[in-house]
């Protein structure tokens, strides 16, 4: 019997990352499309977990390059996002700025790692520069990523052969709260959101954190 070839890279395999997926957060009731061998896996709200939950598959495929500096950080990565259960997902509203975002930024952020971008925990990723609101009735205008507040953690990680796999959140952040993270620090950003009460749910007017930092209220 021939050895397999270890130099070559881990094959890519989306029917383990959705059963991941099925067995610890919820059946996938439909895929939406995300760029080349990318999907983003719906799964509908429950009474168990009564959210709209948006994790990708695919992204994985492509290894990132980490920084030597951070070498324990993973090179494989999906990402997911939570959002309350009355966010419209049909066919229509998905054609709506207001309703689509969540879906385009996934995708956006997705295709970073075959652009050869690296993306792992405590990254903040604007949306333009400068920041720019997703939708017209929001001014949220970023993320940050980090692992989801709202998941088992035995969800973070699968491993697949020689490919790890790590599943983090992307969490959508004001202005304010970007600034936060670059001046203090993720640790304060995260310890701020925490002592707020907000975890990933997507709550498009909800408080911001970061404006007592700068003196706004």
């Amino acid at each position: 019997m021939t050895a397999p070839d270890t130099s070559l890279p881990p094959a890519f395999d989306a029917a383990a990352v959705r059963g991941h997926i099925e067995r610890l957060v919820g059946t996938i009731a439909e895929t939406f499309p995300a760029g080349e061998g990318i999907e983003i896996c719906h799964i509908a709200p429950t009474e168990r977990r009564p959210f709209h939950t948006l994790i990708t598959c695919g992204m994985s495929a492509h290894a990132m390059e980490v920084p030597a500096s951070v070498a324990h950080a993973p090179r494989y990565l999906e990402l997911m996002m939570t959002l309350p259960k009355d966010w419209k997902l049909d066919r229509d509203s998905r054609t709506q700025p207001t309703w689509n975002w969540p879906i385009a930024e996934l995708t956006r952020l997705a295709a970073l790692p075959a652009a050869g971008q690296w993306l792992g925990w405590g990254h903040a990723i604007p949306n333009g520069t400068p920041p720019v609101p997703y939708a017209p009735d929001t001014k949220l205008c970023g993320v940050i990523i980090a692992p989801s507040l709202l998941v088992k953690e035995a969800f973070y990680e699968l491993q697949l052969d020689r490919r790890q796999v790590a599943f983090f959140s992307a969490i959508p952040l004001y202005r304010e709260e970007l600034a936060i993270r670059a001046r203090d620090g993720m640790e304060k950003l995260l310890g701020t959101l925490i002592d707020n009460e907000i975890n990933d749910v997507v709550e498009i007017q909800r408080k911001n954190v970061g404006k007592r930092f700068f003196g706004l209220f």
